[in-house]
């Protein structure tokens, strides 16, 4: 009977102790306070965009084939080179002047030069001013007049691709900053110059040609490179702006949290309207002022027990003094 009983009392004694230790932990959390970071709205620049990628090709892409069949003779223009209108970038022989030159060349070199100076060669010339970026010929080839001798391009541009659910945002004369994939570390700033009217059809969503001109071309820049743009929609140099996370949404509203000015401790949200944002910023743009004071959620994630006291029921660790 002694043993049921101390039994019994065992077991009340562990509940008592397993209720006490329940009744701390809920008790000691709800009492604790949340922590909150006081921020003040800052002016400053914030802008918003609309971030795509693109390749880097000619304006006007120009291939220049030769208006006879022969035999190259010379090359006058290097790949990479500005050339202008008119300009002799290649001579060549026709056929029947390479066949007839390589006959006088058997009966010796007057009878040769003779007929070099009777039959002229036919000079190559360029249709536009531009840059020279192919280059498919070299001195000696024969060649026919399907074949391409050089491509000319006035000058290099970024073609963008936006989805249509961003085209909308995107205007002509709108600034642009341009990337290179294969150079990351540099960076260009263009204007948008055209915006195409037909669409094409890319993994299931309709695109956007967008003509970004560059305000300079890098000697880095080849036809066919990847490139990223960024097309500012819109930008104000003094806006009043908050960090992203002390704005929150809130039974349809947006608002921010301040601290109640009719009791101390307790906290109350108020309805702000917003603007434009960016990865960190957010422009507020009526209901705070310069001098206002917002709390910022501290979101530090805190395991139980390491705030608001300890468990006088978990076995303590004796000290050790050093």
């Amino acid at each position: 009977m002694v043993s049921r009983n101390k039994l019994v009392w065992g077991i009340v004694v562990a509940l008592m102790m397993l209720g006490a230790t329940g009744f701390w932990y809920f008790t000691s959390n709800r009492s604790e306070k949340k922590n909150f970071e006081e921020v003040r709205p800052s002016r400053g620049a914030i802008s918003s965009s609309v971030s795509t990628t693109g390749a880097v090709e000619p304006q006007t892409r120009v291939k220049i084939q030769s208006s006879v069949g022969g035999r190259i003779e010379a090359i006058l223009v290097e790949e990479g080179q500005l050339v202008k209108k008119g300009e002799v970038l290649a001579m060549l022989s026709s056929t029947e002047r390479a066949a007839l030159l390589d006959a006088a060349k058997l009966q010796g070199k007057s009878e040769q030069s003779y007929w070099q100076k009777v039959y002229k060669e036919t000079a190559v010339i360029a249709p536009m001013t531009g840059q020279v970026i192919v280059r498919s010929v070299d001195p000696g080839q024969t060649v026919t007049t399907n074949d391409s001798l050089f491509v000319l391009s006035d000058r290099l541009l970024v073609k963008a691709y936006v989805d249509e659910t961003d085209i909308g945002r995107v205007k002509v004369g709108q600034r642009a900053v341009i990337g290179l994939d294969a150079y990351p570390e540099i960076r260009v700033n263009g204007v948008v110059h055209h915006i195409y009217y037909e669409s094409h059809l890319q993994n299931n969503v309709n695109i956007y040609n967008v003509d970004v001109v560059p305000d300079r071309i890098p000697d880095v820049f080849r036809s066919g490179m990847s490139a990223n743009v960024r097309i500012i929609v819109q930008e104000k140099s003094n806006a009043l702006l908050l960090p992203l996370g002390a704005v929150q949404s809130r039974n349809g509203k947006t608002v921010v949290l301040q601290r109640s000015r009719r009791k101390e401790g307790e906290v109350r949200y108020k309805a702000v309207q917003t603007g434009m944002q960016d990865e960190s910023k957010i422009e507020i743009l009526d209901g705070l002022s310069d001098g206002s004071v917002v709390l910022l959620p501290d979101t530090s994630f805190v395991l139980p027990g390491k705030k608001g006291g300890s468990n006088p029921f978990m076995p303590q660790r004796t000290r050790m003094g050093r």
